[in-house]
Parts: C-alpha cells; structure tokens; sequence
C-alpha cells in the first residue's frame, strides 16, 4: 500500500520525491489550454457562458437571476447545521481572529534628513472573492481561514463563490457564510466562477483579489487570470511530511497520513524517520487503520501513489530532505525538536510534538491553513492580514531638500539616457 523506502536505496528515494514535486499543475500545457478556453467564453459571453458551463459541469440549469444566492436560502441553509458544529464553529473562529489581529500592519512615516518626509501608507484592497470548492471537498474551514483575515484588513466587499449545490448541500459551509456576515454569495464553481470573479459578468462583478482552494482548474484559472487580479497562490496538491524518531507514537503518525491522505487520490503523506523499528510499525499501523476510513478508497490511490516511509541514518539528512520538498504541512516527533527546528528552512505551517496533528492546524488552533504547496514555501507564506492589504509609499521633498539631491539625480537619469527625467528635476532649481 505505501513504500518503504530504506536509507540504501537512494535511487527510489530520488524516484519518488521527484514524483511529489512534479505534481504541479503550473506546467501543464492541456489542463491550462483548457482553461484558457473557459475563460476566454466568459469575457465574451460573460452570463450566458457562465450558465452554460454550470449546466455542462455541474449539470445544473441556472438563470441569471439565481446566480446570485439570496439571502434567505443563505440563512434558511444555515439553520440546519448542527448546533454541536456551529458552537465549535463559533470558537474557532474566535481563535482565528485572535491570531490574525496580531498580523495588523500600521502606515508609518519617518524623516530621513531636514525637508524629505518619507512613509509607508497600508490600506485594505477594496474587494475579494473567497472560492470554496463544492462536492467532497466543502470545506466550512476554508471560509473561516479565508474571509476573517480579509475582514480584519478591513476590506469593505468579501464575495463567496461555490457550486451551485454547496449552500443547500453543505450547511455547515452555509452557517460559516451566514456566521461571518458575508451576504454577497454566488452558486458558481470551477474554472468559470474564477474567470467570473476576475473579468465581471452581466450579475457578477468583477473582485480585485482571490483566494481560496479548488480542484485543478480552479488552480489553472487563478495561474491565468493572475494580474488581471491578484490571486492568494497557486494551490497544488495537499501535503505533509512528518519527521519523527524512535520516541514517536506509531498509530499517532500512522492516523496523521490517513488523515492527509483523505484529502484526495494526489494528496501526499510522507513520514520521514531515523528509526526501521517506527517505519515498520507505522506501516502495520497504516495497513489495520485505514479499514476504518469511509474514504479508504482514496486513502489508498493517495498512498500508493505519493506516500512513502523513507529511512535515513540522521535526522540532518531527514531535514535536507524537507527542505528539497518544502512541504505544506510538516510534523516533528522527535526528542531534540531544537535540532530540526534549527535546520529546516521551508515549510508552511510547522507542528511540534505528538499532540499536535496537523487537524489542530486545520481547524482550531488559529494560524491560517492556507498555506504554500508544491514547493512554494521556498518563497511564500501562510495566508494572512497582510495578503488583503496594499502599502503604497509616501514621499514629500521640500524645495530645499530636492535642491540638494538635484546634482545626483540629474547624474543617475543622464546615465540612464534619460534626459527628460533629468531636466525634471533641473526645472526646479
């Protein structure tokens, strides 16, 4: 079900980390020739091919006065989620404010010499759409993680987009919506609702950012329309990687890659661990827990294509590793955690001990779960406050300050070849 991979072989080792990491969608050409397709149809046609893709993919007839969800069917929605899942609900959130307030930047200025005022302003974007994904992957989580950050930059029009059956399907996903006052939601899904959501259509104006995850061609859609919208990522596939010890619990580590796993056939669970006697027990414990899983048939496709238990001789060789692979989620059971913690560079989001699964990530704890995948912790970062905010810079010269730079500024333009930007400064003399 899972490879097993020991220090030795190095060439399976190679094999398989090369597998995780080109699951990307950033270089497929069809999926992305594909998208650009629908995407062109939308600012062409912008309703009507929205209508005619939701039929086609979703296999649902909407008209475009129903694009829009009212807000009754919002609320009416909501009201059948369990009480027991909206008080939790209500906690987390809370938890994820908490968090997030801490990321609240401030505008500054400073006066660097006598007549020059420089400064940086931060102002909120003015409008976002959220996408949550429809179908298995509903995910009420994803609105918390999406919208509270924007709401505490204090962006003024937070949009939700899902499939059209989401709301009616998905209370708990209805009550995040209704929990977290946004009114302004639409049934739309996939690569449409994207292009929906970035060029505007007849009944969808267009938002100046979005997030969110989505299946691959919400991915592809988010890579195409970059630019003419910001986006939050691109989301690849789902990961973790744990890095443990002797010390660590079997049927913990085992139940934190079913947990990973379950996400979807190219989610990926990797454990990583100086000791044969965890590997091979994790592997027992993965092969007597997973027939308890209502989705052990994606657990398994998941496994056996992108799992792995892979032996190394130090846990330095486990942290080169992680670093190559940046992974998403990473788990550390080990005894010295200064010792890892010391060595690893890239990752998303980082759980310390055994009573830390990555679920407390996901759902609870507070920090966001919208995190860089497919290797991109290289670069980028959690979603947070600062992803919903612009900082625009601020300069003020007085006449006698600009008199005093003039010679060095004319100097630089001339260098450039550019005479015009030279004598606009010499203008004022």
């Amino acid at each position: 079900m899972i490879r097993l991979i020991p220090t030795i072989d190095r060439r399976a080792r190679e094999q398989m980390l090369a597998k995780i990491k080109a699951r990307s969608v950033v270089f497929d050409r069809d999926l992305l020739s594909s998208v650009s397709s629908i995407i062109d149809d939308i600012r062409n046609s912008g309703d009507t091919a929205l209508i005619d893709y939701t039929r086609r993919f979703d296999r649902v007839g909407l008209r475009p006065q129903i694009l829009r969800v009212d807000p009754e069917t919002l609320r009416s929605a909501a009201a059948k989620v369990d009480p027991c899942v909206l008080e939790s609900m209500r906690d987390a959130i809370a938890n994820v404010q908490r968090f997030h307030e801490r990321q609240i930047e401030t505008s500054w200025e400073f006066k660097p010499r006598p007549g020059v005022v420089l400064g940086q302003r931060i102002t909120p974007i003015d409008s976002v759409g959220v996408y949550v994904p429809g179908g298995t992957a509903a995910y009420p989580s994803s609105v918390i993680m999406n919208v509270v950050p924007a709401q505490i930059a204090g962006v003024k029009r937070i949009v939700v987009a899902t499939p059209p059956r989401t709301i009616t399907e998905n209370p708990a996903v209805a009550a995040a919506v209704v929990e977290l006052k946004i009114s302004e939601a639409y049934g739309i899904g996939g690569a449409q609702a994207i292009a929906a959501l970035a060029f505007g259509t007849e009944t969808v104006p267009r938002v100046d950012k979005i997030t969110g995850p989505g299946n691959r061609y919400v991915a592809a859609a988010k890579k195409l329309v970059f630019g003419a919208v910001d986006i939050d990522s691109i989301a690849g596939p789902t990961e973790v990687v744990i890095v443990a010890d002797e010390t660590a619990n079997a049927a913990f580590v085992a139940a934190d890659m079913l947990a990973q796993a379950e996400h979807a056939e190219d989610a990926s669970a990797i454990l990583i661990t100086t000791s044969e006697s965890l590997a091979g027990a994790v592997a027992d414990e993965l092969a007597k827990q997973i027939d308890d899983q209502p989705r052990k048939e994606i657990i398994r496709k998941s496994l056996a294509q992108f799992g792995a238990i892979i032996i190394v001789d130090t846990l330095e060789q486990g942290c080169d590793i992680v670093n190559d692979l940046a992974p998403e989620h990473l788990q550390v059971i080990v005894a010295d955690e200064s010792a890892i913690t010391s060595q690893v560079r890239h990752a998303g989001a980082i759980f310390f001990g055994s009573f830390t699964p990555e679920a407390v990530g996901d759902y609870w704890a507070g920090p966001n779960h919208v995190l860089p995948t497919a290797g991109a912790a290289r670069f980028s970062s959690a979603l947070g406050v600062y992803d919903f905010v612009k900082r625009t810079s601020t300069l003020r010269y007085s006449a006698e300050a600009l008199r005093v730079a003039i010679p060095k500024i004319a100097a630089l333009a001339d260098a450039e070849g550019l005479r015009a930007h030279a004598e606009s400064v010499k203008i004022r003399q």
